[in-house]
């Protein structure tokens, strides 16, 4: 009995099995023979009228097909599946839309893809050579920046990426054998609608993503101090409103935070089996800084998150002499370690290299290999003729004839490095939506922008004696103290500040600019030379509804009209910069307290410009 019921039961599973794969025989056929149509219609983006002869390609199909003149287009024999569709054409933004087998319908078997397209008549291109072969063009490398487009490098090394928009990009090059390349490009590359982009590869890395070839483009560091983080520790100098040490190059974890521009440890889930090492950093700030006996020594003021004395964070200094014979990034002193929210001051001797401009590299270390979190807070970065201490102003030798609150030693007029700039913004990218007192909440992105538009507050030195407000609509707002507050033209309430090497080519300077009520705003242009020579410029000319010289220099003025809008508006005041041509000049724009009336008088920088 037991055996015959055990041998139906295997009949019956073999039956079962029969019917089972004759079932999926008959699915996969159905699957292969499931075939249905794509259509749809590409028109322009901004006229919204067809486009004609693009070019749709779906994946998996064979062959393309190309849009009438009325846009439209039908792709056959297509199976209902999940496929990439591309439209491209000459002239215009390669696109790409996903259609999914949901998307057929189940009666007619077709589903509708429309697209529109940018027209897009930009380039990028350039060439790519062979560092590790004195410089021959290499052909064969693949430059990609993604879907919108590719090329291959020819005999002669040259690659074109056509077909774009003035965008930003991240673009890559690779090549078996060589490690690979990744640069970026921003709208504003863009000149007449090319971008030219030139790379070596095979270049060593002197720090982490860094060769010669980009450490030889390292952003100045044209100041001596720079501050970072959004708490008023000691204000004014250190405020929300004043620290704009996140405009410089970092790489890497970082984030502006309260406390200080932090560097962190790179400790997302597949980088926690990066090597530890305390001869390479994980993250950096870095740029190109000329060295004196006025700033030899530099000083950071630091603090740590997610360290203690048993666990502490590890960072240094590394400085790269890039006109050494072997280029490398070499430590200063010894690497240190700080475990601790209390503030401390570590200083770096840089004598070595007085005289020389040299790149500096500030980073933090990964100690160990696996889950490592440690982040380096950044509140200053200063170079000064001996250490800086607490919150203090940088120390040395008072410029003759400036009062105490310039903060202006005769070392940081002979160390600044000369701006090869000739005109500034104050307007930054990022909207405040017209409210001086809405403070965005991404500083790091608000500041950031501001490397884009040559921002005067990422390229002169901002000394505050009284907070400014970065983000107002008409331009970069700097102020004096309200109330019964000490009036002074001698000595100001907030300045700029930045180092020209004036010629023929930039020896008159325009100041746009505004204020707001009924009072006078007071303020003044000053020029320093390198050997102390103090003078206070006039106006050679100005547009402002009321402007009139006054006292120790000063020249008063009201004038209430320019917004972003109207540029033509502002009031202009121009400066003729002659009498220092084939010098170095230190150019101090600042604001003064010249009447007490109750209330702060501002000075809005729109623009300004040599010339």
């Amino acid at each position: 009995m037991r055996t015959a019921k055990k041998m139906k039961i295997f009949a019956l599973s073999a039956l079962l099995g029969v019917v089972a794969m004759t079932s999926c025989k008959e699915d996969e056929n159905t699957a292969e023979n499931d075939l249905g149509s794509i259509v749809g219609t590409v028109t322009d983006e901004v006229s919204g009228e067809g486009v004609a002869d693009v070019t749709v390609a779906v994946s998996n199909v064979d062959g393309t097909v190309t849009t009438g003149s009325d846009g439209k287009y039908t792709v056959t024999n297509v199976s209902v599946a999940t496929h990439s569709v591309t439209f491209s054409k000459t002239g215009w933004l390669t696109t790409s839309k996903t259609v999914t087998a949901g998307q057929f319908d189940a009666n007619s078997k077709v589903a509708t893809v429309n697209v529109a397209l940018q027209n897009a008549s930009a380039k990028i291109t350039g060439t790519v050579k062979d560092a590790k072969n004195n410089k021959a063009p290499l052909a064969g490398v693949i430059v990609s920046i993604g879907l919108a487009g590719s090329d291959t490098t020819d005999a002669e090394g040259k690659y074109t990426i056509e077909n774009l928009i003035a965008d930003d990009y991240t673009v890559t090059f690779s090549k078996s054998g060589f490690p690979p390349v990744e640069r970026n490009i921003t709208s504003g590359s863009f000149v007449d609608g090319v971008a030219t982009l030139d790379v070596e590869m095979g270049l060593a890395e002197l720090l982490p993503d860094k060769t010669i070839a980009e450490l030889q483009n390292a952003d100045k560091w044209y100041f001596d101090e720079y501050r970072g983080g959004k708490n008023g520790d000691a204000y004014p100098h250190w405020d929300w409103s004043t620290d704009f040490m996140c405009t410089l190059d970092f790489w890497g974890n970082w984030e502006e935070q309260n406390e200080g521009t932090t560097l962190r440890i790179r400790n997302d889930e597949d980088q926690r089996g990066n090597p530890a090492s305390l001869d390479v950093f994980d993250s950096y700030v870095y740029g190109s800084k000329k060295i004196t006996a006025g700033n030899k020594i530099l000083t950071l003021r630091v603090r740590t998150h997610d360290a203690d004395e048993a666990a502490p964070a590890y960072f240094g200094v590394r400085v790269i002499d890039l006109l050494d014979a072997s280029p490398a990034a070499v430590e200063v002193g010894e690497t240190k370690t700080h475990g601790s929210g209390d503030y401390a001051d570590y200083d770096f001797d840089l004598s070595q290299y007085v005289g020389k401009e040299v790149v500096i590299a500030i980073g933090i270390y990964r100690q160990q290999t696996g889950y490592y979190w440690k982040q380096l807070v950044l509140r200053r970065i200063g170079f000064a003729p001996q250490k800086v201490e607490n919150w203090d102003w940088l120390p040395g030798t008072p410029v003759a004839e400036l009062g105490v609150k310039w903060h202006l030693t005769q070392e940081m007029v002979k160390s600044m490095m000369p701006n090869p700039l000739k005109s500034f913004t104050g307007i930054g990218p990022v909207s405040n939506n017209g409210d001086p007192w809405d403070k965005p909440a991404n500083y790091r992105e608000a500041y950031k922008s501001w490397r884009t538009v040559n921002h005067v507050a990422a390229n002169w030195f901002f000394v505050p004696n009284k907070d400014p407000e970065p983000f107002a609509s008409e331009g970069f707002v700097i102020k004096t103290h309200g109330g019964d507050a000490s009036i002074s033209t001698s000595e100001p309430e907030a300045y700029f500040a930045a180092k020209f090497a004036i010629t023929a080519a930039n020896d008159q300077l325009t100041l746009k600019t505004r204020n707001f009520g009924s009072n006078y705003t007071f303020f003044k242009l000053t020029a320093i030379t390198e050997t102390g020579t103090v003078t206070h410029l006039a106006p050679i000319s100005n547009t402002a509804a009321e402007a009139e010289a006054a006292e120790d220099g000063c020249w008063k003025f009201k004038h209430e009209s320019g917004g972003p809008g109207n540029s033509d508006e502002y009031a202009s005041f121009v400066y003729d910069l002659s009498q220092f041509s084939g010098s170095d000049v230190v150019l101090c724009l600042g604001v003064y307290k010249g009447e007490s009336n109750g209330d702060e008088n501002k000075l809005c920088i729109y623009s300004i410009d040599l010339e």
